[in-house]
């Protein structure tokens, strides 16, 4: 399996954002070093959850200072971006760490960034499927040609050309049945993030696998799941940290995307936003999603990470994973120790 670091700036400790900001990419670089498979931003905007303007750049720089470490955007968020620049960024990034990127794309579910955009959150679904097509043939052949509802662009061939293809090395973010649905038909591999019980989203995982399997006439790749981590060696330090840190990003997650706001029942392909702040205010509130939070994503100690890899590889079957070690504050000293010591005590049972 590969196992990758997802990046994930949270400037929640005063920190200056340049110093906050060369502390991820340095992040990034080690990685590679620490036997890492692929790094990879995020695309966020506005706030301190997890900012990347420009998930191209950030990579273009890590690109510049590693050899072989794979660089994933995860995700770029389509809706925000013109598929014909989303080309342009993805072949120049390519050819500049030849051939190391993987295309990650994404729709989006925060309003706050859509309305800056000047873009509806109830339109994402449409553009996103209709942008992924278009970036999707842009990057194999170098032409891009659209006459879509949304996007119109008469024919245009991209400098620099593509020299090397796509094809499985394409992602798409599915955090919902309807982008399960259309990774499954674009023959894309998928991305999940940890948000929960890892059983409920077993129906969703053989759909996919089932309905890839059906068009494309062969196994789906494995896929991704993105995991925030806490891993130290001492049960206390683990609670500590939990409580203090991964406390305060999971708040900051829940402001970001207003889990618990009722506006995702008039957007139904955002069924599972909205199932997470009814199953949340059904069952205890936010203390219950809490606890299912912190439950679903990698927290303890090395030897309880690789149980509850082994557990949730018994549910899900075989999967890729992106972690995260970077969120809610937490100084960069404690970012760095646990991100070696998961290398060194982790990984290795990961990958083999």
């Amino acid at each position: 399996m590969r196992v990758g670091l997802h990046l994930g700036y949270q400037n929640l400790n005063g920190v200056p954002d340049v110093e906050k900001f060369m502390q991820e990419t340095q992040l990034a670089v080690e990685a590679e070093a620490m036997g890492f498979d692929m790094v990879g931003p995020v695309e966020h905007h506005f706030t301190d959850y997890a900012a990347c303007p420009d998930p191209f750049g950030m990579l273009s720089y890590v690109a510049a200072k590693t050899k072989t470490i794979k660089l994933i955007t995860a995700a770029i968020i389509l809706p925000w971006n013109n598929p014909l620049r989303v080309v342009e960024q993805a072949l120049q990034l390519d050819i500049l760490s030849e051939g190391r990127l993987i295309l990650g794309m994404g729709r989006g579910a925060a309003r706050r960034e859509f309305r800056s955009f000047g873009v509806e959150l109830k339109d994402s679904r449409e553009m996103f499927d209709q942008a992924a097509l278009i970036i999707m043939n842009g990057v194999e052949t170098g032409i891009l040609e659209a006459d879509t509802p949304w996007y119109q662009i008469p024919r245009t061939e991209i400098r620099p050309r593509p020299f090397k293809s796509f094809k499985d090395r394409t992602v798409m973010v599915s955090m919902s049945p309807s982008s399960v649905e259309v990774a499954a038909r674009y023959g894309l591999q998928t991305l999940r993030f940890s948000q929960g019980d890892w059983r409920n989203t077993i129906p969703e995982i053989t759909g996919y696998r089932n309905t890839f399997q059906e068009i494309h006439g062969h196994k789906p790749p494995p896929f991704i799941i993105s995991d925030f981590v806490l891993c130290f060696n001492e049960h206390q330090r683990v609670t500590e940290y939990c409580d203090r840190y991964f406390g305060k990003m999971f708040e900051t997650v829940a402001n970001h995307y207003e889990f618990m706001s009722d506006h995702f029942k008039a957007l139904p392909s955002y069924s599972t936003y909205q199932f997470m702040g009814e199953a949340a205010a059904a069952a205890g509130g936010p203390d219950k999603a809490y606890r299912d939070y912190v439950r679903g994503n990698l927290i303890g100690t090395p030897e309880q990470l690789v149980e509850h890899h082994l557990e949730r590889a018994s549910m899900v079957g075989d999967y890729e994973i992106l972690t995260n070690f970077s969120f809610g504050g937490l100084p960069y000293e404690l970012v760095y120790e646990q991100m070696k010591l998961f290398a060194d005590k982790v990984m290795p049972k990961l990958k083999g």
